[in-house]
Order: structure tokens, then sequence, then C-alpha cells
């Protein structure tokens, strides 16, 4: 769970979880688990982990999505 101020993508760690990316973008998680299964938002599995990079957000955002 981010406890940051989510308002400033800056404070944002390098790689997030997908409830995590969910809450940056203020979508649900599920949301955010399909756009990531249908590869609108980039993620990388570390072994059975799945993790979104900021870099991934940033580009989804800038898309106009």
């Amino acid at each position: 769970m981010i406890h940051a101020n989510t308002s400033s993508l800056d404070s944002l760690p390098l790689v997030l979880t997908v409830p995590e990316a969910a809450e940056a973008l203020r979508i649900g998680r599920n949301t955010a688990y399909e756009l990531v299964r249908c590869g609108r938002i980039h993620g990388i599995r570390i072994g059975r982990q799945l993790r979104v990079p900021k870099s991934a957000l940033l580009s989804y955002l800038n898309e106009g999505n």
C-alpha cells in the first residue's frame, strides 16, 4: 500500500506491485491486472511476482488512455 501522497509520481518507487499501481492510478485492482494482462501497461514478472515499472505508468498516462 502506498502511504505517500500519490498525487506526485516522483515519490513513487521505481517498481510497484499491481495493487500499488492501481492505487496510484486510482483504479480498481482487477482493472489494473487486466491492463497489465492485455499489455496496455507493461508488467514484468520476477519469479511468480508481477511488478509494474514506474516508467510504464508514465507511458500509459502519456498515451492519453
